[in-house]
């Protein structure tokens, strides 16, 4: 390097650096509570069984979280202004918080061995709810596919099109239960 020359400043796509701004804004709560690292990319798959089981009980303080993320990468605010939405965009985010509230389900499923995989879980957090509109009706479209071991799997395979969603969506408080007696060195 030349004395006195300055280095070149890196540049970054717009919209990555959307992306980034959007997700720095998404995950502040996260960090905070989670103590875990999130960005653009982070999927469901990176984040610990703690923090997926906090999220996938579905009760107010994980609802409050993905409520945040949502809202902070939408430009909607906070998750503590969510009673504040107008009725248009607070059913927005109710639907987009269903949406991922089924995805982390699915997650958990997968990581004790209930499911071998279920739509959407090569996305990031922020493509499913950046882009909601565009994925969620062909994901929701498909059926999560129970793994062979699973005591349900018999019923699943002989189930139609229509049936084997209710079978895997029967599995749900089973779950809660399974998970909640783990720790958090897992």
């Amino acid at each position: 390097m030349i004395v006195g020359a300055r280095a070149m400043p890196q540049l970054i796509d717009m919209e990555e650096g959307r992306r980034l701004l959007a997700a720095k804004r998404g995950f502040r709560n996260w960090v905070s509570r989670f103590k875990e690292d999130f960005g653009p990319k982070t999927r469901l798959c990176d984040l610990s069984l703690p923090t997926l089981y906090f999220l996938a009980q579905g009760r107010d303080k994980g609802a409050f979280y993905l409520y945040d993320l949502i809202m902070g990468l939408k430009s909607l605010g906070s998750g503590f202004e969510f009673h504040e939405l107008d009725p248009k965009n607070k059913m927005k985010v109710m639907d987009l918080h269903l949406f991922l509230l089924d995805r982390v389900r699915f997650e958990c499923m997968k990581r004790i061995g209930w499911l071998q995989s279920y739509p959407g879980e090569e996305l990031t957090l922020v493509e499913l709810i950046v882009e909601f509109e565009r994925l969620a009706p062909g994901l929701q479209a498909k059926i999560p596919l129970l793994s062979p071991s699973h005591p349900e799997f018999p019923r699943f395979s002989a189930a139609n099109v229509f049936d084997k969603e209710g079978v895997i969506r029967r599995l749900i408080p089973g779950l809660i239960k399974e998970i909640e007696g783990y720790s958090d060195t897992l």
